[in-house]
């Protein structure tokens, strides 16, 4: 008996001197690190005073010095070996399906300012049917996370699909049954269209939108394929970007030209009446490069989601992906663009001028609705044709 005793003070003497070991290294790592950060904190403030202090220059990219440089490397790289041994139960919390797909294909870097969006998102059980979130993937595209990671369930399809679908890409109606009413609060096209008759989902009603002329702001498709003819430049393959439910595309399929349009489904099936009219949706966020090839576009138009209120920076690389994607000779049409006046004038015509394009059709026009008289908006409606080569 006394000598299991003795063995029992031994056994508890030794896990408390691992417990303390435990304790003493976890406060040794956290003190560390409080270093390195107020370290960090302290050259960073004396590099600014520093910079504040001294005479300003003509250039103004200030260099940082090299010493600077290398002490906050080297802080910064302790920081993170350190953080690597601290214990963690992150991997644990991890979807298995994130995991296994991170090694066979990259995750779009934005998808990581998200991980609890992410987290969910990946959270399904595999081989069967995907779960009703779809407007939980809208929300990660939305904030840049696109392309989103591949998942291995099925996915859901309404429950009655109409026997028949429109080939007319202007029908008399939109069968109801084909779209998964589950995430929005109007249940039926015809609720949309009382809530507003302007968002097109009254498809017979958009037949006339691309072919009148009542203003200088309009430009009717047979004027457009007019223009081309004149410029001898062929109209077959074009791209909406930000097209809505596809009319611009259903105007220039009855003239056999094939145009896909990009739209999201933003409290409202954009996507799915876009395919029931027979055309091809593309979801991609006005944020994201475009994903057609290089030269291989007749025309661009961008509809009223191009407007001031995206970053002038993302309208910039936009405008640019847009040449990517147009030949020469194409044609880049701004249909409706809004923005105050005075940006129109210093911000938006030097950047759209950027381009070197042909101005083909440039007119502006006052936005008379409400917010437009309050914040001195216009529209402009531009034509314009790249240059057949570089």
């Amino acid at each position: 008996m006394n000598s299991d005793s003795k063995l029992s003070r031994e056994e508890q003497k030794k896990k408390s001197k691992s417990k303390m070991g435990f304790t003493f290294s976890t406060m040794t790592l956290n003190l560390l690190l409080l270093i390195a950060m107020v370290a960090t904190n302290i050259l960073s403030l004396y590099h600014l005073s520093t910079t504040l202090q001294s005479p300003k220059s003509p250039n103004p990219h200030t260099l940082i010095p090299d010493q600077l440089l290398r002490q906050l490397h080297t802080i910064r790289a302790t920081i993170n070996h350190l953080t690597r041994l601290q214990p963690s139960d992150t991997k644990s919390s991890i979807p298995s399906d994130l995991l296994l797909y991170s090694h066979l294909s990259p995750i779009a870097s934005s998808c990581h300012h998200h991980p609890d969006l992410l987290h969910k998102y990946m959270t399904y059980t595999p081989f069967s049917l995907c779960p009703s979130d779809s407007d939980l993937a809208e929300s990660l595209i939305l904030r840049g996370c696109h392309p989103l990671p591949r998942r291995r369930c099925f996915s859901k399809t309404p429950k009655k699909l109409s026997i028949s679908l429109p080939q007319n890409p202007f029908p008399n109606s939109l069968p109801d049954s084909s779209v998964i009413w589950d995430r929005y609060s109007c249940k039926s096209f015809d609720c949309l269209n009382r809530q507003n008759p302007n968002l097109g989902f009254e498809p017979s009603r958009e037949a006339s939108k691309f072919n009148t002329y009542s203003s200088e702001l309009d430009l009717p498709v047979q004027q457009l394929l007019q223009i081309a003819k004149t410029a001898k430049s062929v109209l077959r393959l074009g791209l909406d970007v930000g097209g809505g439910t596809g009319s611009f595309a259903a105007a220039m399929k009855l003239r056999n030209v094939t145009v896909v349009t990009t739209t999201m489904n933003v409290a409202a099936p954009y996507s799915e009446t876009v395919a029931l009219r027979g055309l091809v949706p593309l979801h991609v966020p006005l944020q994201q490069r475009l994903p057609i090839f290089d030269g291989v576009v007749d025309i661009v138009r961008c509809g009223r989601a191009v407007n001031r209120w995206i970053p002038v920076t993302m309208m910039e690389f936009l405008l640019f992906d847009v040449d990517r994607v147009l030949r020469g000779g194409g044609f880049l049409w701004l249909d409706h663009f809004f923005s105050k006046g005075v940006d129109l004038e210093k911000v938006y015509a030097p950047l759209i001028g950027k381009l070197g394009y042909k101005k083909v059709k440039w007119a502006t026009g006052n936005k008379t609705d409400a917010g437009g008289v309050k914040n001195g908006e216009l529209y402009l409606t531009a034509l314009l044709q790249k240059p057949l080569s570089r």
